[in-house]
């Protein structure tokens, strides 16, 4: 089994077109001058002891920020990502999501948002 860092690494170089896309107006403090990383771990210890992560697309730490760009296989995971959405909202995490499709035909919009948040 990979360990989390090369999972992370591996997510990075398979990213959508999408991602890539928002990832070229995040990057480099490029938005407001906030920090953005591209699929970073996220921490918990679970109920049970257990250390679990999860992995947004984009996450900014100080402005305590999750965005998500969500594609066709989000469809078939709806309860996962509830579930995985509210315990990062118990961590007081922010999480914004966008479909890929928005990201792509939309990005203003997208990028309005992002700023309305910060």
């Amino acid at each position: 089994m990979p360990s989390i860092i090369q999972l992370c690494r591996d997510l990075r170089k398979r990213q959508t077109p999408a991602e890539n896309l928002l990832w070229n107006l995040l990057r480099d403090r490029a938005l407001m001058g906030k920090k953005f990383l591209r699929q970073h771990p996220v921490c918990i210890r679970s109920a049970l002891g257990r250390y679990e992560y999860y992995i947004p697309d984009f996450y900014c730490a100080e402005a305590r920020l999750v965005i998500e760009a969500d594609g066709p296989i989000h469809l078939l995971k709806k309860q996962y990502d509830k579930n995985r959405d509210a315990v990062l909202k118990e961590l007081g995490l922010t999480i914004l999501r966008f479909e890929n499709r928005e990201i792509e035909e939309n990005m203003n919009a997208v990028l309005n948002k992002i700023t309305e948040y910060l």
